[in-house]
């Protein structure tokens, strides 16, 4: 390689490199790789220090690169020598030389002992204050920001001195040398970003002085340049000759600057009122960008921002939305004028490039804010049309634009559509029609929308829609009836024609009936069936009546057919499809059709008994026959128990329609109930039964009914006792008079029967209107705080369910109550009522979150109780409203996630053996109290992931991962859920994180042990390995050396390999979002 002929060199060179590619990673312990590294390694760096030949030079840094970047870890005892050899470089004459040290470098640190480190950023900051000459300074800043991207977690400790030195340099009139302070930053601000905090207020007026740094052009009046540049675009090259075009380099600072922008807008969510202050306008002004690749970034930035302000999760903060939430919203309505303004002459643009950059910024716009744009319509739409028609536009560009207008039509009012509709219409039949697969798609969606905002059925409108059938029809029609067409165009088609028939079902007179046909076809067909039911369900609804009479006979039997499919989507869709079909066209469904369906589904019953086509007494037997035939006495439950209920829902839906014969019904309840021989099934759905139709009957006339219920609680078998305490509940709803003082009695004359008295007083509680309850209130509230110091943990928890739902009766008066409870002595009764305040916690906004609101911080105090059980509780609590409800605990977290994390920690003191005959056996009380306080943290990711410290969290789920069987496994999930949330900050983190997942993933069980040993331990590593596997899709993981050695163990190790393809296989065919379920 070092000979002077240069074709053995080119030959010698190639031949390292393949030898190095095909050495085996360090992992596999093999001694060869060591041995072959060894020998090259000193070679190499003589051959960079002392070589005159600037290609071998080249040649041999790139090796070096090779060998650092996959066996960083085996040169160990050569990395002092390469940093000696690799430093000098940075000054050498050659620009490649240079480039090529500082990719080695980048691979050095990664593997390299902390001193080394050390050792070179000293170096770079003693040359940087140095300032040799601008283009040695240059190298240097390009040198640290390559080694921030590479290893940036160690960078972050130098960053206070690093800092001051770049800024400095930003003054400098030097543009490349700017360029590069930009990149360094940008490197910083994503890989530490908490170092880098206290100086980012600096970087950002860096960033946005330079965005706008363009010296050699003139953008004022603006207006009249367009004009003249049209028309004279030559002179002006001629005037300009003193200075080029080609050395402004102006535009790579302003890209680097607006790159750096958007690391900072993507990775401080807290900042975003300022940003809409300072950052936004300056960007909406530089829209006028003259350099595409520019104007991409400022485009890419300003979209980034939209994204940090789209509002998290509607549903969690619909109850809370007013607020701090909205100033950021507010302050980008106001601007939206500006940007429509900057960007509406542009959307005609000969560049595709700009085009596409305005429109996916308008798309992020309209769905942050959605009608932000209803007074603006009228400025895109000529855009909008020019893209879809122009000839030149790429397909893509056709896309974007059809799902641009596409989420425009999804996000206004259809009445600021109406004047435009005529110029809108013809480009989207023609994109309909177009030969590439993905635009016709795209364009059946844009129809599909269309035709809701032409004809929108919920409002009335004066706009004519009967003009544009005629195109819109044929158009998707031709598309419905070819069967050679891609799947997705399949799809779209049939759910666009389902549109256009329940809008428009109207119009289409001779037309209607032999479409109707082509759905039956695609009934038939496995591959659309499924979005075929979902059109028909739609046509089935709508307010036109479209008649459905001519494909009934044929598709209902089809449709009862795909309740045996083993499809649960399909399933769900056509129980949807039966139960609206029954109900809008019971008149032309014949009892054979009805019959088909019932035999395949219980809870159709209900729909039908509205409209009884059958006699009564032939439809109960129809129903109950399943439970009377399961078995005779002591028999067991055979069915589901949903069915159950089911079962008894539709019997009592039949019972208040034929009011007459109901007291027959109920009289054969109570008989089957007495009767000895029924067996627990027949039993079970007899007081199921007879709770619902309890519910909203008054029973007061059957004398036998108490008897029976409270004989029943003393059965052996445990679904009629449940099924018995769930019908006295709901018997009591329907008449409270007199079975609810009866209840109350009952529960203090019966200490054995208190349990299930109890759940019924539970439905008593949850199923009464409030008002009916209020006379009683104060005897319940009496009897319950007596029993919230039962011994019995399932009595305290019922009691706090009554509690809690006792509570929504009137809040204003019993909240301060319980409250109040807080400072009782026993710690059983502490816990009954923070559990009780589990209980007035609902997804759902109520009157009283906001007494919760002002009260809840008192109840979360109790997570320091001394109790154990007191804190187990208040985690769940806690859990809760961080899950139904954030905004009761948002502004609290501060406060309470001190004591969270500290139930994290492993209690030594709550460790006890217990000896169990012969053998000794390790109980651990705290283990259910952590993994409450793991399952909080999981739920505060999805809710208040901002008012989060990742890195203090990370630490939390570090010492999780090491933990107990079940606090690993939730932890594990919560590793997946973080690299998606917050790479970032899981890459910095990736070596500690790394070490668990590899025990787990390695342990042996012992030969000898039990099955669930075997299973459990596979579980793990199953779950371990799935959180590998979301750790591999962070980008860039793979520069990291502790990852690439784990995943090179993995794949070097068979059982491990089989485990992760298995797990890919899974994640391929599971929905994107895996997510715990914490119901």
């Amino acid at each position: 390689m070092l000979s002077d002929k240069e074709q053995l060199r080119d030959i010698s060179s190639i031949g390292l490199k393949t030898v190095i590619s095909e050495l085996p990673p360090a992992s596999t312990g093999s001694t060869m790789t060591a041995n072959v590294c060894k020998k090259i390694t000193a070679q190499l760096t003589g051959a960079i220090g002392k070589q005159e030949d600037v290609s071998v030079q080249l040649e041999a840094l790139d090796i070096l690169s090779d060998m650092l970047s996959r066996l960083g870890g085996t040169l160990y005892s050569f990395h002092s020598s390469i940093l000696n050899c690799l430093l000098p470089q940075l000054t050498s004459p050659r620009l490649a030389v240079r480039k090529r040290a500082i990719i080695a470098l980048g691979h050095l640190v990664l593997t390299c002992s902390g001193n080394i480190f050390s050792e070179l950023t000293e170096h770079l900051l003693s040359e940087l204050k140095r300032n040799e000459s601008t283009s040695t300074t240059r190298t240097y800043i390009q040198c640290v920001a390559g080694i921030s991207r590479q290893a940036g977690h160690r960078v972050g400790e130098h960053l206070e001195k690093i800092v001051p030195l770049i800024v400095q340099y930003c003054n400098v009139e030097d543009d490349e040398l700017r360029e590069y302070c930009f990149q360094a930053f940008e490197s910083f601000v994503r890989r530490c970003p908490k170092e880098i905090d206290p100086h980012i207020p600096n970087v950002m007026g860096l960033c946005l002085k330079y965005i706008t740094f363009d010296p050699n052009y003139n953008y004022d009046n603006e207006e009249e340049e367009m004009m003249e540049t049209e028309n004279g675009e030559d002179e002006e090259q001629e005037s300009d000759d003193e200075y080029s075009d080609d050395d402004d380099i102006s535009w790579k600072v302003r890209r680097s600057a607006a790159k750096c922008l958007e690391a900072i807008v993507s990775s401080r969510h807290d900042l975003l009122q300022d940003f809409y202050k300072t950052l936004s306008p300056v960007l909406i002004s530089r829209f006028k960008e003259r350099e595409e690749n520019v104007k991409a970034d400022i485009f890419s930035a300003y979209i980034s921002l939209l994204k940090q302000t789209l509002p998290i999760q509607s549903w969690l903060h619909a109850s809370d939305a007013s607020g701090k939430d909205d100033v950021p919203l507010t302050m980008l309505q106001n601007q939206v004028p500006n940007i429509v303004k900057a960007l509406h002459k542009q959307l005609k643009e000969k560049s595709i490039k700009s085009r596409q950059g305005c429109l996916s910024l308008l798309t992020e716009l309209a769905n942050v804010l959605p009608g932000c744009l209803a007074d603006h319509i009228p400025a895109l739409v000529p855009g909008i049309v020019f893209s879809l028609a122009d000839k030149s536009s790429s397909s893509n560009m056709r896309i974007d634009t059809l799902s641009f207008l596409h989420v425009l039509l999804c996000n206004h009012q259809p009445e600021v559509f109406h004047p435009h509709i005529k110029s809108l219409v013809p480009p989207v039949v023609t994109c309909i029609g177009d030969p590439f697969y993905k635009i016709t798609s795209e364009a059946l969606l844009v129809t599909q929308q269309l035709v809701k905002v032409i004809r929108p059925l919920d409002k009335s409108c004066s706009f004519d829609a009967k003009p544009y059938v005629k195109d819109l029809f044929p158009a998707t029609l031709k598309r419905l009836k070819a069967a050679d067409i891609d799947q997705e165009v399949k799809e779209r088609a049939i759910s666009c024609m389902g549109q256009i028939i329940y809008n428009l079902g109207d119009h289409l007179s001779t037309d209607l009936q032999p479409t109707l046909k082509i759905f039956l076809e695609r009934l038939k067909n496995e591959i659309t069936r499924l979005t075929t039911v979902k059109a028909l369900t739609l046509i089935a609804s709508s307010p036109l009546k479209i008649d459905l009479r001519p494909i009934l006979g044929e598709g209902f039997p089809i449709l009862a057919s795909f309740l045996r499919k083993n499809q649960r989507a399909l399933k769900l869709s056509t129980l949807t499809a039966l139960d609206i079909l029954v109900k809008n066209y019971s008149d032309s469904l014949k009892p054979a059709m009805i019959d088909s369906a019932l035999a395949e589904v219980f809870q159709l019953a209900l729909v039908l008994a509205k409209a009884a086509t059958m006699c009564y007494s032939e439809l109960m037997k129809q129903l109950t026959a399943p439970v009377y035939s399961s078995g005779l006495a002591g028999a067991s439950l055979t069915l589901h128990k949903q069915a159950y209920y089911s079962v008894a829902k539709c019997v009592a839906a039949l019972s208040s329609a034929c009011p007459k014969e109901a007291p027959v019904t109920v009289n054969q309840f109570i008989q089957d109930v007495k009767n000895p021989k029924s067996s627990s099934a027949v039993k079970v759905l007899a007081f199921l039964s007879l709770a619902e139709i309890g519910r909203t009957m008054n029973l007061s006339a059957q004398r036998e009914l108490k008897t029976v219920i409270l004989e029943a609680f003393t059965s052996t078998s445990e679904e009629v006792k449940s099924a018995a305490s769930y019908a006295l509940g709901n018997v009591s709803v329907g008449n409270l008079k007199e079975y609810l003082p009866f209840m109350l009695k009952e529960i203090v004359t019966q200490p054995k029967r208190q349990y299930l008295l109890l759940h019924s007083l539970k439905e008593v509680i949850s199923s009464s209107p409030a008002n009916g309850l209020k006379p009683y209130v104060e005897d319940i509230w009496a009897l319950l705080f007596k029993h919230c110091e039962c011994t019995e943990e399932g009595t305290r928890n019922v009691v706090a369910e009554c509690l809690g739902k006792l509570t929504l009766v009137n809040p204003s008066e019993l909240l301060p109550r319980l409250k109040k409870q807080l400072s009782s002595g026993s710690p059983h009764a502490r816990g009954t009522v923070v559990t009780a305040i589990k209980f007035t916690i609902a997804d759902q906004p109520q009157p009283v979150d906001a007494l919760l609101k002002g009260c809840i911080g008192d109840f979360l105090k109790t997570l320091q109780d001394p109790d154990l059980n007191v804190r187990r509780v208040a985690l769940a609590m806690f859990n809760s409203a961080a899950h139904n409800k954030p905004s009761l605990i948002r502004d609290l977290l501060s406060a309470v996630l001190p004591s969270l994390y500290n139930e994290t920690k492993v209690r030594r003191e709550l460790i006890r053996e217990v000896e169990m005959g012969p053998f000794k056996h390790t109980v651990d009380d705290g283990l259910d109290v952590r993994k409450a306080a793991f399952e909080c943290m999981y739920t505060l990711l999805e809710s208040c992931l901002d008012r989060l410290d990742i890195y203090e969290y990370l630490n939390h789920v570090e010492d999780g991962l090491k933990d107990h069987y079940d606090i690993r496994m939730l932890t594990f999930i919560m590793l997946a859920r973080l690299s998606t949330l917050c790479p970032n900050a899981v890459l910095q983190r990736l070596e500690r994180l790394i070490e668990p997942l590899r025990a787990t993933c390695s342990t042996k069980v012992k030969a000898g042990s039990v099955k669930q040993e075997f299973e459990k331990q596979d579980e793990l590593k199953r779950s371990a390995m799935r959180a590998v596997a979301a750790l591999l899709t962070i980008p860039e993981v793979e520069k990291s050396p502790a990852m690439a050695e784990f995943s090179s163990q993995i794949r070097s190790n068979p059982e491990m390999a089989s485990l992760f393809e298995s797990i890919q296989k899974d994640s391929a065919s599971l929905p994107t979002s895996e997510s715990m379920d914490m119901s």
